[in-house]
């Protein structure tokens, strides 16, 4: 049984989603990021092919995800006011575009001028994505598809493209991508063509700016979601070396564990809104916490094991419930678009605030590890919050 959360307040209308929409939502959102999800991979061929330094190379990444980010400001603007299949159709345009000419630019600075064209496009692209995914009637079920595609092509990509390139080079990542968009642009038609009308509220006593507050809980609760997690994880090879656990062996356990996290969203796909969100969400938060406390101290390969698998399972879980707790107070898209902005903030903030953390301790993991599982237990207080916000608004 779902609770009344669930119901999406009464006042968002859905469109008539189908297969269709689906297909659009999951492909545009796992192409868009293709290149950082594969970043590994993409590294060292830059490093060896256009002979880039660790700087350069850092700050190519940083730029990408960075404009992905950045998106959402225009999108203020662009969003309620332009036909979103149109604004996407321009989009995949310009990120064809982009990588076409980015596998054939031989300068670093060309390069990197054309890794923010593309970005800023793909980002478009996801927050469009987002913004879809919010207006079906289970957005639970669509966000588990949303993380599932991108696990999928990014697990794909780091097997294959070592060895394409051999053959062909770091061109190949790039048309690769362009090729892929170029194929998946026909699914533009199957976007919605128009945001959601702004309708009154389920409740007169629910005021527009009644939705500030929560949203801003939201908001919060994806940071430190976010934080949390990509502080813990851009580490977890460092904590296993330092427990002394083999780099062979450390690196079949994450290659597992990036399979399992395909389980993960799979199962969040699965239960969609069959149970009550608030359960689902502390399960997969506890598990979460739970894989990082094992993390502290110096674990075995067995309890290595058990944290790594745990956790890749678990962000990959309870992340789609987090954002279809957001989509159900969302009523313009401009609340997933700014998610856009959060996520890529997050991601950004955890390494540098990790990285600062392990200096601090003199190459200590255990304040890092500790600093995550309070700012997991944080971000789960706010969703919860959220939670009882919109309950208490579906019951006025």
């Amino acid at each position: 049984m779902t609770d009344t959360s669930q119901a999406r307040l009464a006042a968002l209308p859905h469109f008539a989603s189908g297969a269709g929409t689906l297909a659009a939502i999951v492909v545009f959102a796992a192409i868009v990021p293709t290149v950082l999800l594969v970043a590994p991979a993409v590294a060292a061929q830059l490093a060896m092919q256009l002979h880039l330094g660790p700087a350069e190379i850092g700050r190519l990444f940083s730029a990408e995800l960075g404009a992905m980010s950045a998106a959402t400001l225009p999108a203020y603007y662009w969003l309620p006011r332009f036909d979103w299949r149109r604004a996407a159709l321009v989009a995949a345009l310009v990120f064809i575009g982009a990588n076409l000419v980015s596998a054939l630019v031989p300068g670093y600075a060309a390069l990197l001028a054309l890794r923010v064209l593309s970005a800023l496009a793909g980002g478009s692209l996801m927050i469009l994505c987002l913004s879809a995914a919010a207006m079906t009637p289970n957005p639970d079920r669509v966000y588990g598809f949303w993380v599932m595609g991108q696990l999928v092509l990014g697990a794909v990509g780091l097997a294959v493209l070592p060895t394409l390139f051999d053959r062909y080079g770091i061109a190949v990542c790039y048309l690769g991508l362009a090729g892929l968009m170029a194929l998946s642009s026909p699914l533009v038609r199957y976007l919605p063509a128009a945001p959601a009308p702004r309708v009154a509220a389920a409740s007169a006593n629910v005021a527009a700016t009644d939705f500030v507050l929560p949203a801003g809980i939201g908001i919060a609760a994806v940071l430190t979601f976010y934080i949390s997690l990509s502080g813990v994880w851009t580490f977890v090879g460092a904590i296993a070396a330092k427990a002394a656990i083999s780099p062979q062996t450390s690196g079949n356990i994450l290659a597992i564990a990036t399979l399992l996290g395909v389980v993960g969203a799979a199962s969040a796909s699965a239960i969609g809104n069959r149970l009550r969100r608030v359960w689902v969400l502390l399960a997969g938060y506890a598990l979460m916490i739970g894989a990082v406390a094992l993390l502290i101290g110096t674990p075995d390969t067995l309890r290595f094991t058990l944290a790594t698998f745990g956790f890749k399972i678990a962000w990959t879980f309870v992340l789609p419930f987090i954002l279809a707790s957001l989509a159900g107070i969302d009523r313009s898209g401009r609340l997933m678009s700014t998610t856009n902005l959060v996520i890529g903030g997050g991601l950004a903030i955890g390494p540098a605030l990790a990285g600062s953390l392990i200096e601090a301790s003199g190459g200590e993991f255990q304040p890092l590890l500790l600093t995550a599982v309070a700012v997991a237990v944080l971000s789960l207080g706010l969703i919860l919050a959220l939670q009882r916000w919109a309950t208490a608004s579906a019951n006025l």
